[in-house]
């Protein structure tokens, strides 16, 4: 049987990192499409990443993106993020903007070209180490079009040499999550397009050196616990990047493509005790919102991975280990089914009342007037957005 109290306690002390990219405005590769109230800087962006953790009580840091979130004073940045409620977590480069970046950064073939986007890596330490995070968050565009456009083997050497030079500046306590995609933007190889090629350059890197699972990163199909479950198993999950995607892009609502998805990974975070924070898994979204609302998504967002921890938590794990360990396929699968069929958004209701917060986060963000209020107070400036 499943321990109700010990459930809404692990729920308490969840914990889900929101990005300070999902405050700005942003599209599709056709068209952005602006809406009013829009943060205009890194330092609002903040201020609404805290409306997020006010609501929901469990994301209290905002990833930043640098150069889109660069400020003359980091440490006056994340003393800003303190005294709203929230503090700077992972610090992510931007080594995909730049026009000297069209054949790749870290491996471009033009040294120069490389050694820029080392230095930038290199900074994004630097940012890191003033503002408090400790963790640097590298996804790479790099890779090619186009058959015999490059060395694949060469490109590799320099993948290697780049993130070896990186790591080796990490400050005592502090972590370097590596992403991957199978493709785009880069159409015939991408240099870092899978789980397995990320973990074999962490494994070389070192312990402090780990795999980075964006959930919307995947070929249709893919078994992204299976992924999860053998990171776990070898120490090399750093973290996730929760989002959504149907056909090739990752910029949904996480859960909205495939909740019960959703379900399954968090049912093997559970099932391997990576749950609480000295697990030291990273629960981030990695999400930008072109027709919806920006606050409101990350508020639905951060309750969806709520509903499906839950869910999770609910899994008779010794009635499920029972059917298991008998070959009972329909058992097993039925105890699983149970916890997910489960309405757990009572059982949440619960879990912020004993916080102090409103049970429904949606409707007292809405209540609240906090964004009729920013339209009229960001009436001026220009809005943040891809590449600001």
């Amino acid at each position: 049987m499943t321990n109700i109290s010990a459930v809404r306690e692990v729920l308490r002390r969840q914990r889900i990192e929101t990005p300070s990219w999902a405050y700005g405005n942003s599209g599709t590769r056709f068209k952005v499409f602006p809406q009013p109230g829009v943060a205009r800087n890194a330092y609002e962006k903040v201020e609404d990443a805290a409306q997020v953790n006010r609501f929901t009580g469990i994301a209290p840091s905002v990833a930043i993106h640098i150069p889109w979130d660069r400020v003359d004073d980091y440490e006056d940045l994340a003393k800003h993020a303190r005294s709203v409620g929230v503090e700077i977590g992972a610090v992510n480069p931007n080594v995909f903007q730049e026009l000297e970046y069209k054949l790749g950064s870290v491996c471009n073939p033009d040294p120069a070209v490389r050694r820029r986007a080392i230095g930038h890596l290199k900074e994004c330490v630097e940012v890191a180490e003033a503002t408090g995070s400790t963790i640097l968050s590298l996804w790479f565009a790099d890779g090619t079009n186009y058959p015999g456009q490059d060395s694949i083997a060469r490109r590799q050497d320099c993948m290697a040499e780049a993130l070896a030079a990186v790591y080796e500046t990490l400050p005592v306590g502090m972590r370097l999550l590596l992403e991957y995609k199978f493709f785009e933007p880069a159409f015939y190889s991408t240099d870092v397009p899978d789980w397995g090629t990320s973990f074999a350059h962490c494994i070389r890197l070192g312990e402090r050196a780990q795999v980075l699972v964006d959930t919307g990163h995947h070929a249709p199909g893919t078994n992204i616990e299976f992924i999860v479950a053998v990171l776990l198993r070898a120490g090399k999950l750093g973290g996730f990047h929760f989002n959504s995607r149907f056909y090739a892009d990752d910029d949904l609502m996480v859960g909205a493509a495939d909740p019960f998805q959703l379900f399954r990974i968090m049912n093997e975070i559970v099932a391997a005790s990576a749950l609480e924070a000295d697990a030291g898994v990273a629960f981030m979204l990695d999400q930008c919102h072109n027709l919806e609302p920006k606050i409101p998504a990350e508020i639905r967002s951060v309750m969806n991975v709520q509903e499906a921890t839950a869910k999770a938590l609910l899994v008779d794990r010794d009635a499920l280990r029972e059917r298991q360990e008998a070959g009972d396929v329909l058992g097993a699968y039925g105890v699983l089914m149970d916890a997910y069929n489960t309405d757990v958004r009572p059982l949440l209701a619960e879990v912020r009342e004993t916080m102090d917060l409103d049970p429904d986060p949606l409707g007292a963000y809405a209540r609240s007037g906090y964004a009729e209020r920013i339209i009229e107070l960001r009436a001026g400036g220009t809005q943040a957005g891809w590449g600001t």
